[in-house]
């Protein structure tokens, strides 16, 4: 495995903390989307998402080619991909209202939560997309599970502001 793909797979090494690696990689995705966000808004963390998936796809095969663990815990780009998708309605919200996305922290601690318990638990689809044992797999598993955080957080904040 190269350096570089070892580097991308773990997040800066971030995935060789421990106790709880996933965790550790589901907030290192926050200071990065802050800076993307700082840099180039919604347009620029929207556009990160989809390149972060295939970069973490690409390194995950690196990263467990002629292992039998196909998905071993200090690979955390897949955290981050499933974070960012979590973080999808409050990016929206910050940019929709003009408001720092900081300020908007219930939406930011929701979306932490909500995503972590999915990822754990990893009920019905969650499962099955983890159960692939392969690169896609790792990824999707939490791609799906960002994809359901990020509906609670959507319905959250619907019920949050009386909106229905």
């Amino acid at each position: 495995m190269s350096v570089l793909a070892e580097a991308i797979a773990t997040v800066g090494y971030v995935g060789r903390l421990r106790p709880a690696p996933g965790t550790w990689g589901s907030l290192a995705a926050f200071p990065l989307a802050w800076v993307l966000w700082s840099l180039g808004g919604l347009p620029l963390f929207l556009l990160a998402i989809p390149f972060v998936f295939g970069l973490g796809w690409w390194a995950t095969e690196q990263a467990t080619q002629g292992k039998d663990d196909h998905d071993p815990s200090e690979i955390v780009i897949d955290e981050v991909a499933g974070q960012w998708i979590a973080l999808f309605p409050v990016a929206v919200g910050a940019a929709m209202s003009g408001a720092d996305p900081l300020a908007m922290w219930p939406g930011l601690v929701a979306a932490f939560v909500f995503f972590r318990v999915f990822d754990i638990l990893k009920p019905g689809p969650v499962g099955l997309a983890d159960r692939r044992e392969d690169a896609l797999g790792v990824m999707l598993d939490d791609v799906v599970a960002g994809g359901l955080a990020s509906m609670c957080v959507a319905m959250a904040a619907v019920v949050a502001h009386g909106v229905m």
